[in-house]
């Protein structure tokens, strides 16, 4: 008599409890859930043989309770991996034949009698049994029996070495609702502080609103303690990041009566949580592991058929990407291994997905910077001015033409010592190059043109420009005349292209915040030296105005 057996007073008027003991005599046990109840020898006598049978009398406002499908689902639910089988006495549809009374069928023999055959004609076989078809008359009988409804195994409890990939996948579908397989999974038993098993899925499709509703979004992990479900839509058992995450988590170590409000103060809670994000990690780069042995082995035989085919992790870095670029800006301590996780395309990727070691693995030996250019898509980035210098040095560059990456970017400022660079930002520098003589070279450009980047300043301050702080010569342009960059520390055009599209963006916020720019102009352009020619010649010049 603990608080689940109490719970049936939300529900019920009165219960009753009949109960027999082996070699004992059967009582009955009853209360209306006052401070009283009644215990007495059960004057029918002994009905139940063993065992124990609880009749609740309903409240007026709970006859729900008496609908089979509404018991089924609730059976179903929260008990449907406990070990000892539940039965629910169901009422059922069964066609029988029709029983015929006694002048009916001496009717039947009366018709067959009078019925002659035709000599020398043979009777249709088709015929013949559709005439018996027609002949077996069924009627539709309501009967009632009991059926066991809780017949799924709980996997979770198996050594994972007993548990074939066929299973897995039927018991994702079971407790994820999904059609599809899943990509991947993790079988584990935790020990230590605190001990449970789970089994953790990843979704071979992202679910169409999983952004859409990002901040409500709640992992889909059953939370049970001895195989009983204690809650199917718990927040606080993994960081918002994983919320795509299915699956199943089994402790012994809570208590059965638990509810949602203590739940979420138990500290075994916070260390599972812990635990679990961990195995999802692992889980991810597990599969980012195989799924680079398969690009190996592609390699490697050049007729493969499957060579075109996206691995498991690429298919799911295209569903579920920026799940992990946003545990990058809101998960500080596992910052580091979902880093590793991250993948991009490039100027030298050929379309394909990279990740950032394969990046470093194939840097110059004197590169110290991870380039990356973003922009709206990668058609607007991979033919940007921005790239002129680094397509000649032979250079990488990673596409980021995400508005996610704007923002994860800012939290990963280096990757195994390199530091990130943005190319369209101010003080872009390769290692390649003779410092002292970039150096000599740089101040010999900016003498000879200070009177051209003197003037476009002048005349960007008296048109109202105040976006164009500088203007100064370029070490980065090769073939374009000029283009405009922003500070080192300020937002890219890009990042305030997204401020802009926000819906509740603060207009005057957004003018206050605007970068500060920097023209840079290229020394070795034949437009940049005409207008270098027309600012030295006539400045008051109409014709000097408009070229700049």
């Amino acid at each position: 008599f603990g608080v689940g057996f109490y719970s049936i007073y939300l529900v019920a008027d009165r219960v009753r409890v009949v109960s027999k003991a082996n070699g004992h005599d059967q009582h009955v046990w009853e209360s209306t859930a006052d401070s009283t109840f009644t215990v007495a020898k059960d004057p029918r006598g002994d009905t139940l043989g063993r065992g124990t049978e609880i009749t609740l009398m309903l409240k007026e406002d709970a006859g729900e309770f008496l609908n089979q499908d509404k018991l089924n689902d609730l059976i179903t639910r929260y008990s449907e991996f406990i070990t000892f089988p539940i039965y629910l006495h169901k009422e059922k549809t069964e066609y029988v034949p029709v029983k015929k009374d006694d002048d009916e069928v001496a009717e039947d023999l009366d018709e067959e009698d009078g019925e002659e055959e035709v000599e020398g004609e043979e009777e249709d076989e088709d015929d013949y049994y559709e005439d018996e078809e027609e002949a077996e008359e069924t009627e539709a009988v309501k009967t009632w029996g009991w059926e066991r409804v809780n017949d799924m195994v709980a996997i979770w409890s198996r050594e994972k070495e007993d548990v074939s990939d066929e299973e897995y996948q039927e018991f994702y579908k079971t407790v994820s609702k999904d059609y599809s397989d899943a990509l991947t999974w993790i079988h584990f038993k935790a020990e230590g502080e605190v001990e449970f098993r789970s089994i953790l899925y990843t979704p071979g499709n992202a679910p169409h609103d999983l952004y859409d509703n990002y901040y409500s979004k709640r992992a889909g992990l059953k939370l049970y303690v001895r195989k009983v479900l204690i809650n199917d839509e718990f927040e606080d058992l993994l960081p918002r990041y994983l919320n795509f995450v299915r699956g199943v988590v089994d402790s012994d170590d809570l208590p059965l009566n638990v509810s949602r409000e203590t739940l979420q103060q138990h500290k075994i809670l916070k260390v599972m949580g812990k635990k679990l994000a961990r195995k999802c990690l692992e889980m991810l780069r597990n599969m980012a592991k195989e799924s680079d042995e398969i690009l190996d082995a592609r390699e490697e035989d050049e007729d493969a058929e499957d060579a075109d085919e996206p691995t498991p992790y690429i298919k799911f870095w295209e569903a579920f990407g920026k799940s992990i670029k946003m545990g990058i800006v809101e998960d500080t301590s596992n910052r580091n291994k979902l880093v590793k996780l991250l993948r991009f395309k490039s100027n030298k990727s050929d379309g394909k997905w990279i990740s950032l070691e394969d990046y470093v693995d194939d840097m110059e030996d004197w590169q110290e910077h991870i380039y990356y250019i973003s922009g709206e898509s990668i058609e607007s980035v991979e033919n940007s001015p921005f790239l002129e210098k680094l397509k000649k040095k032979d250079l990488e560059v990673l596409y980021f033409t995400e508005p996610m990456d704007e923002f994860f970017v800012s939290h990963v400022t280096e990757f195994e010592g390199k530091t990130m660079q943005s190319v369209t930002k101010e003080g872009l520098v390769f290692g390649d190059e003779d410092e002292d003589l970039l150096k000599r070279r740089q101040q010999a450009y900016t003498e000879m043109y200070k009177p051209l980047t003197d003037y476009l300043k002048d005349l960007y301050r008296k048109a109202g420009s105040h976006m164009i702080n500088k203007v100064v010569v370029s070490n980065r342009v090769e073939d374009s005349p000029a283009i405009i960059v922003t500070g080192a520390y300020g937002n890219t055009a890009n990042m305030e292209r997204i401020q802009r599209a926000q819906a509740f963006g603060d207009s005057s916020r957004q003018q206050m915040m605007r970068s500060q720019k920097t023209m840079e102009i290229n020394p070795r352009h034949p437009i940049i030296s005409e207008m270098k020619s027309m600012v030295e010649n006539d400045p008051e010049d109409q014709a000097t105005s408009d070229a700049g």
